[in-house]
């Protein structure tokens, strides 16, 4: 039997505009140019420069105030939709977050790219005189290899996809035979299944010496050894003095353990950080400011006004003036959108960068990051009466240029410790002070977790061993066993 029910539901959903403007937020400078860039050429009723018309639908800001042009020329409700659009009928566009396709997150512009590192090693395979089942065995290897230089598949797995993909049924020792050849490619070391044979084939295709020879027997016959860095075992094991051990690990340590990652960082293109804000210094007062290339100049086109307008006026109202008016009528929407959504979007950014720059006054006139308070995103929320999503979305992707250098505004959020007065101190002074004392110390005799933890006690900061550990972590400093050097 069917039974009817009445229930009542509390729901929350953000408008298409409030989403547009959480994307634009979160998009550092350079992404946001991009995003300007796309939209100017998707949408034919904005444009970008000073309007020469009074009328202008340019959104304004003014840093230093925030406030805005009027904008009541922008409106186009002075003609009736309803005369072309049937009651129940809704343009797709207002039900979509970004106007012009599917509710999802803005993809990422891919950059240009040179020869990938898979096709710079088969350009090299192709000068070897090779059978095409040979050809078709090396260029499935070199697919295997990834971008560190390494393969990281079973030999034997390998075989089972030749046979199954390829239709080749091949043995271990062939593979290996084929491998050794990859192997003799550029950058030396590429096409290893691990790191001793990684390093084994760079010190091969090195000129011989008494020390790489050297080297050569401590990783075949000693790696666990090396690297664990038991010294003396290995200086017992070979009968050599301290000085040939130490020629052998420099030998070691030339070496590089990501072949793969030098072709690859030398043909991507660098990101470039543009500061999204710069901080100065003017008669002992600080002074904020907004990138200029994050405040560009927009406006309506005047051109999709006045066609507007055009049909406005026409007495005749047939199908394709009503296809006509709800085209523009969407372009016009989507252009006053989007400028409402930049000035939301300065302003917001302001906000949150003059509130962390007020919160962290002391360090920004003097640069000593032992001034730097204890901040948490729920701090700046509070202070600005906005939402911490929105505060973490500044501070994740944003840079800003200081006196004392290029900042990510991240970087200046940090827990709280209280110290040995009682006083609450900053992480960050925590782990600035742990990483000088590691690198200030004996390297033969490097700390202990637990002497670390107790020097930091002594210089007024009570904090567990296990708390040193994490920051250490943090901090990307291995242990005390592997920072030993001979």
């Amino acid at each position: 039997m069917l039974r009817q029910n009445l229930q009542q539901k509390l729901l929350q959903k953000l408008s298409p505009q409030q989403i547009q403007l959480m994307k634009l937020i979160q998009l550092p400078t350079q992404a946001f140019e991009q995003k300007l860039k796309q939209e100017l050429e998707e949408n034919p009723a904005l444009e970008s420069g000073k309007e020469n018309s009074e009328e202008s639908l340019n959104s304004e800001l003014d840093n230093s105030d925030f406030e805005s042009s009027d904008n009541e020329s922008i409106t186009t409700e002075d003609i009736n939709i309803d005369e072309y659009l049937s009651d129940d009928e809704i343009p797709n566009y207002k039900t979509q977050s970004n106007n012009y396709s599917v509710d999802d997150d803005d993809k990422q512009i891919p950059y240009a790219s040179g020869t990938s590192f898979t096709q710079y090693l088969k350009n090299q395979i192709n000068t070897y005189s090779l059978s095409e089942t040979e050809e078709i065995i090396t260029d499935f290897l070199i697919g295997s290899i990834d971008e560190s230089g390494y393969i990281r598949r079973d030999l034997e797995d390998i075989i089972d996809d030749l046979a199954f993909t390829q239709n080749i049924y091949t043995t271990i020792e062939e593979l290996e035979r084929l491998l050794k050849i990859i192997q003799q490619l550029d950058p030396s070391g590429v096409g290893a299944r691990n790191l001793k044979e990684c390093l084994l084939i760079q010190l091969k295709r090195k000129k011989e010496s008494s020390s790489s020879n050297l080297a050569i027997k401590i990783l075949e016959e000693s790696f666990e050894h090396f690297v664990k860095k038991h010294y003396a075992k290995l200086q017992q094991k070979f009968k050599i003095n301290e000085e040939e051990l130490k020629a052998a690990i420099s030998q070691i340590e030339k070496l590089n353990p990501k072949p793969g990652g030098s072709y690859v960082s030398n043909n991507k293109i660098a990101e470039q950080i543009v500061p999204d804000f710069t901080i100065k210094i003017e008669e002992g007062e600080l002074i904020l400011s907004l990138n200029s290339r994050n405040s560009p100049e927009l406006h309506i086109s005047n051109e999709y006004n006045n066609l507007l307008h055009g049909y406005k006026n026409s007495k005749v109202k047939s199908k394709s003036q009503k296809d006509a008016v709800q085209f523009i009528k969407q372009k016009l929407d989507a252009a006053k959108w989007f400028i409402d959504a930049i000035k939301q979007r300065q302003q917001t950014l302001f906000l949150n960068m003059n509130a962390i720059m007020q919160y962290q006054k002391e360090y920004f006139l003097t640069g000593d990051e032992r001034k730097l308070k204890p901040m948490i995103l729920k701090d700046i929320a509070e202070a600005i009466q906005m939402d911490v999503s929105t505060v973490s979305r500044v501070a994740n992707s944003k840079y800003v240029s200081t006196p004392y250098g290029t900042r990510l505004i991240k970087d200046f959020f940090s827990e709280s410790m209280k110290n040995d007065q009682g006083e609450d101190v900053s992480t960050t002074e925590i782990k600035n002070i742990l990483s000088s004392v590691i690198n200030q110390e004996d390297k033969k005799k490097p700390l202990t977790d637990d002497k670390l933890a107790i020097i930091l006690k002594e210089k007024g900061y009570p904090i567990a061993r296990r708390t040193v550990a994490k920051y250490r972590e943090q901090l990307d400093i291995p242990v005390a066993r592997l920072r030993k050097k001979i």
